[in-house]
Order: structure tokens, then sequence, then C-alpha cells
């Protein structure tokens, strides 16, 4: 099941936004960087994800900033890492599953007209499953006993996104279709040249 809050713009009522920024958001192992690949490509934007952009800047892994320089200095990365990016246009973004405990970041994310930010939701234990299949380091997964605790406390800051597309059983193919039918009642999307 999914739900999408109302969106109302200046102009009038019912009136579509052009979207120019698709933002993913949820916790880690929600598909955040598997849904946003499949979104571009079916959108014909650009994808981005929010950890490359950050291990680019940084010349270091995520893994390594969180145990060389803690996760406060990981965080100050990531907010500037979304300023820079809240410009750009016809983007699909996946960001990392923290970042919407800033309020600055999630400020950028929600207000902007032309946003639309996507909450993928799943049960805890599908989420963790999902993150032992892979290579990938995920340093928040050495602390078995906060993560729970750390989902809890972001359940609300997920929540505030205009859209919420439960992925819990579904194939990432059918969650991006899922996302572009709900984005699509609530923001004119074009689709981008390639």
């Amino acid at each position: 099941m999914s739900k999408q809050a109302q969106r109302g713009t200046a102009t009038e009522p019912g009136a579509r936004q052009q979207l120019s920024r698709l933002i993913l958001t949820g916790f880690m192992g929600a598909g955040k960087s598997t849904v946003g690949a499949i979104l571009a490509r079916k959108m014909g934007w650009r994808f981005i994800d929010l950890d490359d952009v950050i291990e680019a800047a940084s010349q270091r892994t995520i893994a390594e900033i969180f145990r060389d320089c803690g996760e406060a200095d990981f965080r100050r990365r990531e907010r500037e890492a979304v300023e820079q990016l809240s410009n750009q246009e016809q983007i699909v973004l996946a960001l990392g599953g923290g970042a919407v405990e800033d309020e600055s970041i999630r400020s950028l994310l929600i207000h902007p007209p032309d946003n639309c930010l996507v909450f993928l939701e799943a049960p805890l234990p599908e989420l963790l499953a999902r993150c032992t299949v892979g290579a990938k380091v995920r340093p928040l997964l050495a602390e078995p006993d906060a993560l729970a605790a750390r989902h809890t406390r972001r359940l609300p800051y997920y929540r505030t996104a205009h859209v919420t597309v439960a992925t819990d059983g579904l194939a990432p193919q059918a969650v991006a279709d899922q996302v572009l039918e709900h984005v699509s009642t609530l923001w004119l999307v074009n689709a981008g040249k390639r």
C-alpha cells in the first residue's frame, strides 16, 4: 500500500508543479539506489547516489569517514552535498538513510515546490535482511542494538515525505512503477533527453 500527500500550489487549485528533482529516502536497505537507477532510466534523468558524491569529494569511503572522522563529520559532508545538488534539475537523488534527521536538509528536500521526496518504506527485519546481501560495507550494521532505535527515531522524518511507497515483497521494478504512478498524479514530469 502507498499513500500520497496532497500538494497545492500558489497558482490555482489542483494545478501541478513541474518536477525537477525526485528524491528517495528511507532506511538502509530500502532500495533507494536500486530503485533510483531504474527511475532515472525510465525518466531519462540523471541518477545521483548521495553517498557516491560524498565519497568522491572526500576521496574516502563512507566506512572510512565514519571510522576516521565520526558520524557528525559525515553528516556535515552529507549536508554540504545536498546543498550543492539542490539546484540540479532532472535528477533522481538517492539519499543516505540518515540525511532526513538534519533539519536543514529536510527543509532543502521538502519545501522547494519542484522537489518530490519519496519515502521507500519496509519493515525493519526486511530492510536488515537486504543489507546483508552484497559486498557494500554498511558502518551502522556494526551496531545492531542501536539499529531499531535509529530506525524508530527516523520514521517521523521519513513520513514527512510527499509520497510513501511500501516496498516489502516488491521487486525494484514494481517499486519504481509505483513511485512514478504516484508522482505523476502530483507533479508534471518531463522526460529528459538522452
